[in-house]
């Protein structure tokens, strides 16, 4: 049998024994957040001043990121399931994080005086970010490619690395609200960092555990 004929058949009937993939996946995903957000409370929890963070405009704009980053990612990781996906509009979607922080560090630029620059890139949490965005993905990371062995990905890379992003989103609007830079300058330096480590896992997790 053909390749293409191979991915055909199995596209034509994709549904592995038990549960249908979307059910499994969507418990995945709600699986990992939950124990990411009990980890990241026992860990560390909300920065002290939360409550006076909230509805200042640099705050709240991190979770505009993060979401943007984990939504169409996590509705990326799923349709890559299928060795057929076809992304369309989520293509487009992908690219919004990208825009919004991009568009957030241009405002920031022309905001802040050029001599503070650096130091708000740097800010004072660079390590806890590096550190505590991949620790909080492992869980729904693990959980999203366990569910995610159900399926037939023709890239089992690419699934792993879209299921380290929504993983990274999840784990970074965990972390956002701990983290005391707001700054879109830190938030484009190391939460990117950060999602690129995880990213990374991903893809090489995926290449093992998703190949069919």
């Amino acid at each position: 049998m053909k390749t293409a004929d191979f991915i055909a058949a199995l596209a034509a009937d994709p549904s592995p024994p038990g549960p249908p993939l979307s059910r499994r996946f969507l418990i995945a995903l709600a699986a990992g957040a939950l124990i990411s957000a009990c980890a990241f409370l026992a860990m560390v929890g909300p920065r002290h001043d939360i409550a006076r963070a909230i509805g200042t405009m640099r705050f709240d704009w991190k979770f505009v990121d993060t979401i943007a980053l984990a939504a169409p990612t996590g509705l990326t990781a799923w349709r890559l399931l299928r060795p057929d996906a076809e992304l369309g509009w989520l293509a487009a979607a992908l690219a919004a994080p990208i825009v919004l922080l991009g568009g957030s560090v241009i405002m920031e630029l022309m905001m802040v005086p050029s001599d503070l620059w650096l130091a708000r890139l740097i800010g004072s949490n660079a390590v806890h970010c590096l550190t505590l965005i991949p620790l909080l993905s492992i869980a729904p990371l693990a959980a999203l490619l366990l569910a995610m062995r159900a399926g037939a990905p023709a890239s089992p890379a690419l699934a792993g690395a879209a299921a380290g992003l929504v993983s990274a989103g999840i784990a970074a609007t965990l972390y956002a609200t701990n983290c005391t830079d707001d700054s879109p300058l830190f938030v484009a330096t190391w939460y990117t960092l950060a999602t690129a480590i995880v990213v990374g896992a991903g893809a090489l997790a995926g290449r093992k555990v998703l190949r069919w």
